[in-house]
């Protein structure tokens, strides 16, 4: 007997996108890509760019210094809801451009020919590449820890590995591919024993379990607003407010400087030292929104209720001969499988036909795809609103997908 979901509540009426062009119920199971978003967010982000709208940190006016306030209230909440504190948060356009910052201020003021980075067989590219170009500019090593038979970070490995010559491990803390959870506190135990610096990614586990960075002990941690329900373009990095204080500025401009003359220019502390020119105002308050919004439902609600969701699609996948799955069974909200001789894209093509969208490709993960001997996977991935019934729809589209390339 399938366990049903928690979280028993419509939210059709709450999330506008929700609805096809047809009019009919779209079953978007795309989530780990990009969330849906709440009226509650988009009214927030109206009325921002509407009747609240000014500059911040800048006008003597009344409703200058008002959105001044909202920003930096924004700037609380999302330091809140991670367990941290206001200084500590820099808002960046997300969770990509937050690991360039570290990499590029962090990285170019801390590494040196022999230094090593250690990362995983599972990271997104954007955990990849700004630290391959980093490396490449100061002469530091990449190593990469490899993973576990139910494809989940090796740690006992990373153990074996790590040297004292390592100055930073940045590790995924929930794959946007299989779903799988990393032991955040060890990999910080085993970082922080060889002294290095832990990042962590954490667009996946921040909008679907509870993130309190000081248990974590991470040095940082960045995420997305648009996978927390909140808008595109903005982000957040958290560090510790000590490496903000001696990372460099990562960009020039206004906001960020305490003085400027053509001869010499003093910057703002952190965390404004790192926001040059005018912030995205109105996305930082949208985001705010979304942090509440989460919060208002319970992310222990949320992550229960998509624990159930995918302990139903790995078990009826699983059931079906040709289908081959990825991840651990324990996967947080993200359900990656391939079907024998028929291609994700195929699959991905005709389940739209039935209003059901997935995500087929290789997730910008392609070390990942190399190492699973796959081109891409088809993905499923589950939000607050994911129902019982986006599982029956997605099921009956790949009984379709199989009948057109007889299989059925």
């Amino acid at each position: 007997m399938n366990a049903p979901a928690t979280i028993q509540r419509d939210f059709s009426a709450e999330f506008p996108g929700l609805t096809a062009a047809d009019g009919k119920l779209w079953h978007y199971l795309d989530t780990a890509a990009t969330a849906q978003k709440p009226r509650a967010v988009i009214d927030a982000m109206a009325r921002a760019l509407g009747e609240d709208y000014a500059t911040v940190h800048r006008g003597v006016y009344s409703r200058s210094a008002e959105m001044t306030i909202a920003y930096e209230a924004a700037r609380r909440r999302i330091a809140a809801f991670l367990g941290g504190h206001e200084d500590e948060i820099v808002f960046t356009r997300g969770a990509t451009e937050a690991i360039n910052l570290v990499a590029s201020t962090w990285g170019r003021a801390n590494l040196k020919p022999g230094d090593r980075i250690l990362l995983s067989q599972i990271e997104h590219h954007s955990n990849i590449v700004p630290w391959q170009m980093i490396a490449a500019e100061t002469g530091a090593a990449i190593d990469v820890c490899p993973l576990t038979d139910d494809h989940c970070i090796d740690l006992d490995a990373a153990e074996a590995m790590l040297t004292e010559a390592h100055k930073l491990v940045a590790l995924v803390h929930v794959s946007n591919v299989t779903g799988s959870v990393l032991d955040a506190e060890r990999a910080a135990r085993l970082a922080h024993k060889v002294g290095a610096k832990l990042l962590l990614d954490g667009c996946q586990s921040a909008p679907h379990m509870g993130v309190n960075v000081s248990e974590l002990d991470c040095d940082f941690f960045v995420f997305s607003a648009h996978k927390l329900y909140g808008p595109t373009g903005i982000g957040a990095l958290w560090a510790k407010a000590e490496i903000l204080a001696d990372m460099p500025p990562y960009q020039g401009g206004g906001a960020m400087i305490d003085r400027v003359t053509f001869e010499r220019t003093t910057y703002a502390p952190a965390p404004q030292r790192f926001e040059a020119g005018t912030p995205a105002i109105t996305e930082a308050i949208a985001f705010a929104a979304a942090a509440d919004y989460v919060d208002g439902i319970g992310l222990e609600h949320i992550h229960a209720h998509e624990t159930a969701l995918v302990t139903r699609l790995r078990r009826e996948l699983g059931a079906m001969n040709d289908v081959r799955l990825f991840g651990p069974a324990d996967s947080a909200g993200i359900v990656s499988f391939a079907l024998d001789d028929i291609h994700p894209h195929d699959l991905g093509t005709l389940l739209d036909e039935g209003n059901v969208a997935i995500r087929a490709g290789h997730h910008c993960a392609q070390p990942l795809m190399d190492y699973l001997g796959v081109p891409a996977t088809a993905r499923a991935s589950f939000g607050v609103y994911s129902t019982e019934a986006d599982i029956d729809a997605l099921m009956a589209g790949i009984a379709r997908t199989r009948r057109i390339f007889g299989k059925g």
